[in-house]
């Protein structure tokens, strides 16, 4: 079976913790590795995708083979898989655009970006010419410009296209319908890990309503240490991540919370944590009789690698969906994978549609029967939030 060619927008910890993960399951027993959702999607296990281009704009990786790069500062993500095989993939200068925010020239050079004096690559003919499939965007926070800008360029070369940032892509008519006219899948918007603070937000925010316990208030206050954490602390940069954060907790509830009552989004930077994310979540709802009830709850993870499992999944759902002649959002991968995805719904019917679609049994669009379903059937971003 052939390989699925990907192209990577940003070398950073998750794509760090993704090259590894390639390497890492490559000659394993998958059904009998840990951190795999899916061993096999299709006909491809994770060592079938190869990553032909990678982009970044930080000159201690522009120029550097990809093997080089993803250890190279300021990523700070665990190392599990430290050798990595020697690849043809030296990693290209992108146009830097919006993707590095003007407060990371005051921090010092192993905690931020250090952009590079190298011209721009033509994004689009690197995908043409290294006959990319699938590219994978893991643009900093707040990078509208430059997601739109890779985003056209898998438009204009035909890649399909995993959206990893709370940029909304796959989630906006417009931007859907472009990729559907062509007949290019997209997986998107803004990943969920696979056990994250967002995701476990979720799952005990479902709980409460499905046990009949009114959620009255809640927060989601997350700190960590690398350059995700340090870029938002710009707070205009992180706009859309609050959005989509926020609104990824409310699409589970029966009744929308008044936005005093919710708080979910990174808190603070604190470097020696590294990719360490800690995150602490508080609900506060009532139980039989109207008696309180409170659940505090606090969270631990590698916060790359806990992204690049679900990434591995994505990209080859995206390889499914150009298979099968499928263009625009796959609706129930994006639900299931993503935080802002089209549609939200309730992670359960999520997972059974994608393994639905792995399947073969439906195109990845929600309709008929389970289109009642869906939580939330509009946008999942809504900017009346702030």
């Amino acid at each position: 079976m052939k390989r699925i060619r990907v192209a990577i927008a940003g070398v950073g910890n998750c794509a760090s913790s993704l090259v590894q993960g390639l390497e890492y399951y490559k000659g394993r027993n998958l059904e009998a590795s840990a951190g795999l959702m899916h061993p096999w999607i299709g006909d491809w296990k994770p060592s079938d995708i190869q990553v032909v281009a990678a982009f970044d704009i930080d000159r201690r990786k522009v120029g550097k083979p990809l093997e080089e790069a993803i250890f190279a500062k300021p990523n700070c993500t665990k190392v599990f898989q430290s050798a990595i095989p020697v690849s043809e993939v030296v990693v290209q200068m992108a146009p830097v655009l919006d993707g590095v925010a003007p407060h990371m020239a005051d921090y010092p050079d192993d905690e931020s970006f250090r952009p590079s004096d190298e011209e721009p690559v033509d994004i689009v003919q690197v995908l043409k010419d290294t006959k990319a499939e699938v590219l994978v965007c893991y643009m900093p926070v707040g990078s509208e410009a430059a997601v739109r800008h890779y985003a056209g360029a898998c438009l204009e070369a035909r890649v399909a296209m995993i959206n990893c940032v709370p940029v909304f892509i796959a989630s906006d008519p417009e931007w859907a319908e472009k990729f559907r006219a062509i007949g290019v899948p997209i997986v998107g918007d803004d990943i969920k890990s696979q056990i994250g603070a967002t995701i476990v937000h979720r799952v005990l925010t479902r709980l409460f309503g499905d046990r009949g316990v009114p959620l009255d208030r809640t927060y989601q206050l997350n700190t960590g240490g690398n350059t995700d954490f340090l870029n938002m602390k710009a707070m205009d940069r992180l706009k859309s991540k609050k959005i989509s954060k926020t609104e990824s907790v409310q699409s589970q509830l029966d009744e929308r919370l008044d936005s005093r009552n919710i708080h979910i989004g990174p808190s603070d930077y604190v470097p020696w944590q590294d990719d360490n994310k800690v995150a602490f979540i508080r609900m506060e709802g009532r139980g039989f009789g109207g008696v309180p009830l409170e659940l505090e709850l606090r969270l631990s993870v590698q916060d790359s690698p806990n992204s690049a499992g679900v990434v591995i999944d994505a990209i080859r759902c995206a390889k499914l969906g150009l298979a099968r002649g499928i263009g625009g959002p796959l609706e129930a991968a994006s639900a299931f994978y993503m935080k802002s995805p089209p549609k939200q719904m309730r992670d359960s019917l999520a997972c059974e549609l994608t393994n639905s679609f792995i399947q073969g049994s439906d195109t990845g669009e929600v309709v008929g029967e389970e289109a009642s379903k869906v939580a939330i059937s509009d946008q999942a971003h809504q900017p009346s939030l702030l």
